[in-house]
C-alpha cells in the first residue's frame, strides 16, 4: 500500500509542504490544500487522495508561477491569465487561480489601469496610446475608459499639455538638423506616439512659429 512517509516544509519555498510517499516526494501543497486533503504522515493514499493531492500540487505550482509573474510587474486578470495557459497551466486551474488572486486583492484591473494610465501619461503618452497599451494588457474598454478619464480629471493630464511639453523637447534635441528633416522627425515622433494629427499640426506650427521669431 501507498503510504505519506513525511510532510515537512518545502527548504527553497516558505509556505509550501512536500509530501513524501512511500520515501518519494509526491506533492507541494499549501498548508490549505494539506488541511483540506486530511494528508497525514501514516495514511494510506487512495485512488482519491492520490488525485486529490496531485490536483492541489497542480494548482499550487501555478498560482506561484502566477506569483512570480507578478512579481516581475503588475498585470491585468486577463493578460496574467493568457500568460499561465502559455506556460501550460489548464485553463480551469488558470481561472481558479485568478480567482482566488481576485479575492486577495492581488489583482485588480481598475487599479491596475489607473497605475499605467498615469505612468503613461505622465511620461508624454497620448490618451489614444494609452487606451491602446491597457487593451494590449487585457484591461476591459469600458475598465480601461473609466481609468483614463479618473486620472486625466485628478492629475489634470491632458493631451493638450502632453503633446507640447513633449514636442518641445524633442524640438529642442534636434535642433542641429536642417528644418525641414526637423519637421519630419518630430512629425513622426508625436504621431508614433498616438495624438491627434490635428495636435500635431498645431503644436508644430506654434513650434515653427517661435523658433522664426527667435531667428533659428
Amino acid at each position: 500500500m501507498n503510504t505519506i512517509t513525511r510532510i515537512t516544509e518545502h527548504p527553497r519555498k516558505p509556505g509550501r509542504y512536500a509530501i513524501d510517499v512511500d520515501g518519494k516526494q509526491f506533492a507541494v501543497v499549501t498548508a490549505d490544500a494539506l488541511a483540506a486533503t486530511k494528508a497525514t504522515v501514516g495514511v494510506v493514499v487512495d485512488d482519491r487522495l492520490a488525485a486529490n493531492l496531485s490536483e492541489a500540487n497542480e494548482l499550487t505550482a501555478a498560482y506561484d508561477r502566477a506569483l512570480n509573474l507578478l512579481t516581475f510587474r503588475a498585470r491585468s486578470a486577463r493578460e496574467l491569465r493568457r500568460r499561465l495557459v502559455q506556460k501550460g497551466v489548464t485553463a480551469e486551474r488558470a481561472d481558479r487561480v485568478i480567482t482566488k488572486l481576485r479575492e486577495m486583492g492581488l489583482i485588480d484591473d481598475a487599479d491596475f489601469a489607473r497605475q499605467l494610465t498615469r505612468s503613461k501619461m505622465s511620461a508624454g503618452a497620448s490618451r489614444r496610446r494609452v487606451n491602446q497599451e491597457l487593451f494590449k494588457r487585457g484591461v476591459p474598454r469600458e475598465v480601461a475608459d473609466e481609468a483614463v478619464e479618473q486620472v486625466v480629471t485628478e492629475d489634470g493630464l491632458s493631451d493638450a499639455d502632453s503633446i507640447e511639453r513633449i514636442a518641445r523637447k524633442k524640438w529642442r534635441s534636434l535642433a542641429a538638423m536642417d528644418e525641414v528633416t526637423r519637421r519630419r522627425r518630430l512629425f513622426a515622433f508625436l504621431s508614433r506616439r498616438g495624438f491627434d494629427s490635428d495636435d500635431v499640426s498645431r503644436v508644430m506650427r506654434q513650434l515653427a512659429g517661435e523658433a522664426a521669431e527667435e531667428g533659428e
